[in-house]
């Protein structure tokens, strides 16, 4: 399949499609360059649609007699180093996919907007064409109608297209009309002839003309219906939430519905939201009764017979009424909590100091007077419903208890400060006095609520806080005592409807409540989920609610509009397209595609007469969003989520958690969405809400880390984003705007756009990431090999030390000319460039002098490392098939029936000692190949050039200041890739490398470590675990300035040794060190940031990057990536990918696996692998490797390896008996000893999931 337009000479993109296979238009042709990018002309992410921009030598002058067009279409390439280079903006929509094809979407200006929304004229036609019968489809849009024509293959019913369509696309997208052509027209040049397209037939219009209500029910829902919705008429196929409708409206219609004795339920509406479904399927209301209550007025003494909702004993009733001023004949009823009571009062009792839900509502008053007033008014509605009249008892109980008295006086106290305090108001300083993170109030006396107030001492204004307590009162309870307030100041007591007792609630989720059906529902719904949705890893989700930091923001009023419109058009609500965004949100800050959040729901559903009681019925649950989804199928699965979860919204959260299969213990989700539908009261007279007062703001609080509070005002929307100290309250509600836009652009585009490939971030932090963290291109001899380096140095410095160990001292010019000998001898054998030659040896000046010898040779070398297990060796030389093995005498029989060199025989040693010219050796040969573990059970060896080594040279040069004279080390051992940069580095630079004994090596550490701090090195590497028992040790290195480490994570580094110490990370596939930065004593053990020419990136699962602070996957480009895996070019495929973000053709990037994130100074901190790939003593294996070795044994069955804190453990099941000790010491036959586990334990089988899965954690 071939695309390209004229301008860009017939052809830009070309590549073979498979039947029923991906229809997409290939990849560029040679000599072509293409680019997916937005409107601001960045490059966008695989998956992502974008315009396509084409550039390179196909790129055509221009149009003849039209410079301005021209101008307009060829515009300048950002992305080409070439002056002149141009490329063709194609007005094309495309995408990338992940192997380098491309998918065309259509035209950029066939895209157009019918009732504001953008839609893709080639999905309809596609959609279309997809129907039976249908042989071709146009879809055009005339007079700002959608209009179709189509061919056919067999007769269609054209009454039949309209559902057809309606069943796959939303509403706005079905065409008005459908029009049958015997053929579609064609111009001469064979392509379609729009104009020629006939006008359709006005039979076959379709519309979404009114239907009236049919019979009485209809009609008079109808009629309460527009009553609530405050329009004129309502047909029988509306849809209550497309004319507006939403929760808090929903309550209100039940409750009239109920009044007018029609049988109705909240959670009906939801999954039948049009007059006519829910007219037709009306369930029974609750026939459960609430017991009436026994304790008489003025009653002497309460006794068990008069509770009617709890069962006490006579003694807890006396304590209970001996806490209440007056005892019983002050006690109006005594009752159990609500679970949701239970939780916050577990939370105020926990708490070390202040109450993390105490509220406060900040006022001012015109007058003292109108203070007193406005105390007055809120103290009659206190008298009016029990739940503010309540306290708490708890002390001497089995279960706390709630007590509402009969009268209970609203605390109304005056505060003096002593002295003025020019930085701050007085309302600063009664906020602070009052602060809920040291401030509590006595919940065994009633009313929860106490006014403090304070005189301006510039005017007779007075400020005050209403503190109150989230036992008693929710955010909707609030507007409900601050309508029926606003009812008493004005004169309208009478208009106030009669109270509903809180008790009512209780009676209904304490006697009522169907645990059975929650169970079923939770069950189904999070059975499957295993692991928590942490953002940013958090997982303390009741931090007591101090140290958070808030971000308030008004949408934009468009973007608002934008949101509603499409909630109408989908038939969704407006919270659930917020619930989506937020899903997406927290998606990338867990790093998860299943994401789990808790939700706040009113709680107000069931109860009659719930829409004007007082207390606290909001609860929170889980809320699952699978983000897999495209956007269009994601908004609606969270509606109807949404919707199945009212019938639940009495649940509890333990009982909700307890079904999921997360860890008892663990949280299940650490971030929340409030999503509430305030209502704004209007006031009636004066000034703000009361004549004469002013709301000068109030609390939202939350015991989440992470809480995104949605205000739905009925036109405008307000967030309030609420996280803990260091997430970055402010940031994060920028990322919820931006996929807010990003999702309406999506929804209203019809892409098909998963929802995990909704972008968060904009261009400019988009850019921060990917640009600024890697600025650092530095020129370097990149068409140099090493061994013409370390050459140059010979030259220079012929007579100075290039090597000692002991007493054996090596110079640069006996070193060169040992190794040209050693050179010419492997060429007249007959070796070739990028051939490969093993290295057999001990440590020690030959084994440098064989390195150096194979690169001068144009051959790369492969470390065998001769302590190996005999079978590793074997598997080595097997893989590597190297042209030479070089041995020493006590190696020579290792290496089998390959071709074999004594480098302790003297044949080479009558070799020219000149350097050796080879003909094609040039920097992009390779200089070595190392085998590092495997996930198939062998070790995979990863190929190396000279111009990656060549950077990591230059770099490690300039970085460490290391330079001619200069002294280090090399201890690494011979099979860890550190060694070659502690090797190659020096010699480039002529500087002294000091080598430690042959038989001391990394396991011998005290005896490394006494040699070594007798070296009188300035620069020099230890492995992480190693230098870590160099910092406990009570001398440190006396001439040491900087101490390179790596290998594993550095995990203690607590005191100041004297020099400074630099952390290193890099997989061997990116030549040793990738990141690089100094870590301080006591401070965070970051692996520092990119080193020169090396680009690191963050990304999700989608190639998106992530925020900072937000985990991802380590990829990493530039000068240092492999070549890839030596005898693997699919797995090479799949870890060396083509880099999205480079302008360069052959960019590719390096999936390492690892788990990091980034901090806001551009270091990363690591955290670990994202498979089985794990370190053990500084070295990277594959659990699979070890698992695979294990299983292969004859008596051996199933095998498991796992690492439990610092311990490699492994599980095995038998085919035939077999002891433990027999298998350790099969496996250290076949596996280095830092690879055979520590304990094996045999079982009858492996622990399985439900789904087949093994289950690790079961394993004992």
């Amino acid at each position: 399949n071939n695309y390209g337009p004229t301008e860009t000479t017939v052809v830009a993109t070309s590549g073979q499609v498979l039947a029923n296979g991906s229809l997409h238009i290939g990849g560029p042709i040679a000599n072509t360059r293409v680019y997916v990018l937005d409107e601001h002309l960045q490059a966008m992410p695989v998956g992502v649609p974008g315009e396509l921009y084409i550039g390179g030598e196909g790129v055509a002058r221009g149009y003849l007699n039209q410079p301005q067009l021209t101008d307009e279409r060829f515009v300048v390439d950002p992305f080409s180093d070439m002056p002149q280079a141009r490329m063709y903006r194609s007005g094309d929509l495309v995408r990338w996919n992940r192997d380098g094809s491309l998918d065309y979407l259509g035209r950029n200006d066939d895209q157009v907007k019918i009732r504001g929304m953008r839609i893709e004229l080639g999905e309809i036609e596609a959609v279309l064409a997809s129907l039976d019968g249908v042989k071709d489809a146009v879809v055009l849009v005339r007079d700002l109608h959608l209009l179709a024509w189509f061919t056919e293959t067999s007769t269609v019913d054209i009454d039949t297209l309209g559902p057809a369509m309606r069943a796959r696309l939303p509403g706005y997208m079905v065409p008005r009309a459908f029009t049958r052509l015997a053929s579609l027209p064609l111009t001469a040049n064979g392509k379609l002839d729009r104009r020629a397209l006939p006008d359709p037939d006005p039979a076959y219009l379709l519309g979404n003309a009114y239907e009236a209500p049919q019979g009485e029910v209809e009609i008079a829902m109808a009629a309460i219906w527009a009553q609530v919705l405050g329009i004129q008429r309502v047909g029988r196929q509306d849809n209550f939430f497309e004319l507006g409708g939403h929760s808090l409206l929903a309550v209100n219609l039940v409750e009239q519905l109920r009044k007018a004795g029609l049988k109705a339920d909240v959670h009906v509406l939801l999954s039948q939201p049009t007059l006519a479904a829910l007219a037709a399927c009306q369930t029974d209301v609750s026939s459960f009764k609430v017991p009436a209550n026994l304790i008489p007025a003025g009653c002497k003494q309460i006794t068990p017979g008069m509770l009617s909702l709890v069962s006490l004993e006579q003694s807890a009733i006396d304590r209970i009424v001996a806490s209440v001023p007056g005892g019983a004949a002050n006690v109006q009823e005594i009752y159990p909590l609500a679970p949701l009571q239970e939780g916050i009062l577990y939370h105020h009792l926990t708490a070390e100091q202040g109450d993390p839900y105490l509220l406060q509502w900040r006022l001012a008053f015109d007058t003292p007077e109108r203070l007193y007033s406005w105390a007055a008014a809120l103290q009659e509605v206190i008298d009016r419903h029990d739940i503010l009249r309540t306290s708490v008892v708890w002390q001497g109980l089995e279960s706390p208890q709630q007590v509402v008295w009969r009268n209970a006086e609203l605390t109304v106290q005056a505060i003096e400060f002593e002295a003025e305090d020019p930085e701050s108001t007085v309302i600063d300083r009664l906020q602070r006095q009052f602060d809920a993170r040291h401030h509590r109030l006595d919940l065994t006396q009633a009313p929860l609520m106490r006014l403090v107030h304070a005189q301006q001492s510039s005017s007779r204004e007075t400020v005050a806080i209403l503190l109150f307590h989230h036992l008693v009162l929710d955010n909707t309870a609030m507007e409900i005592v601050s309508r029926e307030m606003q009812a008493l100041l004005f004169g309208h007591r009478y208009d106030l409807k009669t109270p509903v007792p809180y008790r009512n609630y209780v009676a209904q989720v304490r006697l009522a409540n169907d645990e059975a059906s929650h169970t079923a529902f939770f069950t189904e719904m999070l059975g499957d989920v295993d692991e928590p949705t942490l953002p940013f890893g958090i997982q303390d989700v009741h931090a007591g609610g101090s140290d958070i930091e808030e971000e308030r923001r008004a949408l934009d009023p468009e973007l608002a509009l934008r949101l509603r419109e499409q909630a109408r058009l989908l038939g969704v609500s407006a919270a659930s397209l917020m619930h989506v965004v937020w899903a997406r949100v927290l998606g990338v800050l867990a790093n998860r595609r299943d994401v789990v959040f808790g939700t706040v729901l009113l709680g107000r559903m069931g109860g009659e007469g719930a829409d004007r009681a007082l207390g606290v019925f909001i609860n929170t649950l889980p809320l699952r969003v699978d983000t897999a989804l495209d956007t269009r199928s994601a908004v609606k699965a969270v509606h109807a989520r949404l919707s199945a979860l009212i019938a639940h919204e009495q649940a509890s959260l333990v009982l909700a958690q307890g079904c999921s299969a997360v860890a008892s213990g663990s949280p299940l989700f650490s971030a929340l969405l409030n999503y509430r539908h305030s209502a704004e009261v209007k006031p009636q007279d004066g000034e703000g809400l009361w004549q004469g007062v002013r709301v000068l703001g109030g609390d939202v609080r939350s015991n989440y880390p992470l809480t995104l509070c949605v205000d739905d005002l009925g036109e405008g929307f307000d967030l309030h984003m609420l996280a803990q100290q260091g997430m970055g309250a402010e940031r994060i509600a920028g990322w919820v705007l931006n996929t807010l836009e990003h999702l309406l652009d999506t929804l209203e585009q019809a892409l098909p756009l998963r929802l995990e490939n909704v972008p968060i971030l904009d261009a400019a932090e988009r850019n921060h990431l990917l640009l600024d963290f890697n600025g650092s291109e530095q020129p370097f001899p990149q068409d140099c090999t090493v061994n013409a380096l370390i050459e140059a140095q010979a030259a220079s410095q012929p007579h100075s030390p290039a090597v000692i160990q002991g007493g054996h001292v090596l110079t640069y010019a006996q070193l060169n000319e040992r190794a040209n000998r050693l050179a010419h001898h492997l060429i007249g054998l007959g070796v070739k460039t990028d051939e490969r030659i093993a290295l057999c040896l001990h440590r020690g000046p030959a084994r440098l002098v064989a390195m150096l010898a194979v690169l001068k040779a144009g051959a790369a070398y492969v470390p065998v490392d001769p302590v190996y297990p005999a079978e590793r060796i074997a598997y080595l030389l097997q893989d590597s098939t190297p042209r030479v093995v070089l041995t020493e005498n006590s190696t020579h029989d290792l290496a089998g029936d390959t071709e074999r060199v004594n480098i302790e025989q003297a044949d080479w040693l009558g070799s020219s000692g000149n350097n050796p010219s080879v003909a094609d050796l040039d920097a992009q040969k390779l200089a070595y190949v190392i085998y590092t573990s495997g996930s198939t059970g062998q070790p995979k060896g990863v190929m190396v050039e000279h111009c990656t080594l060549v950077n990591l040279v230059h770099w490690h040069c300039q970085a460490f200041a290391l330079q001619a004279g200069s002294h280090t080390a090399s201890v690494a051992g011979f099979g860890f890739d550190a060694m070659a940069w502690e090797v190659w580095p020096a010699l480039c630079a002529g500087a002294v490398l000091h080598l430690p004994p042959a038989e001391v090596g990394n396991e011998h550490v005290d005896e490394l470590l006494d040699w070594w701090l007798e070296q009188p090195l300035q620069v020099g590497f230890l492995p992480t675990p190693v230098a870590e028992q160099a910092f406990r040790r009570p001398r440190q290195h006396p001439t040491l300035r900087t101490l390179l480490i790596g290998g594993d994570r550095l995990r203690q580094f607590d005191s100041d040794p004297g020099f400074a110490v630099i952390n290193n990370y890099g997989p061997t596939e990116t030549t040793v060190v990738a990141t690089s930065g100094v870590v301080q004593p006591g401070g965070p053990l970051h692996i520092g940031g990119p080193i020169t020419n090396t680009r690191v990136y963050v990304l999700d699962e989608q190639l998106q990057p992530v925020p900072v602070g937000v985990v991802g996957e380590l990829y990493i480009g530039g000068a240092g990536v492999a070549r890839g895996y030596l005898n693997r070019p699919q797995m090479t495929e799949e870890r060396f990918i083509a880099d999205p973000f480079s302008a360069a053709t052959q960019a590719r990037l390096y999936r390492s696996g690892d788990l990091v994130r980034w901090n806001a100074d551009g270091s990363l901190d690591y955290l670990g692998r994202n498979d089985d790939q794990v370190k053990i003593r500084g070295m990277r294996i594959e659990l699979g490797e070890i698992e695979s070795a294990l299983a292969s044994q004859a008596e051996v069955q199933d095998a498991v390896v796992l690492v439990r804190g610092e311990r490699l453990l492994a599980w095995f099941t038998e085919s035939a008996p077999v002891e433990p000790e027999a298998l350790r010491e099969a496996l250290r036959a076949r596996l280095p000893a830092h690879m055979v586990p520590l304990a094996f334990t045999r079982l009858n089988a492996l622990p399985l999931t439900s789904h087949g899965k093994l289950d690790r954690r079961a394993l004992p």
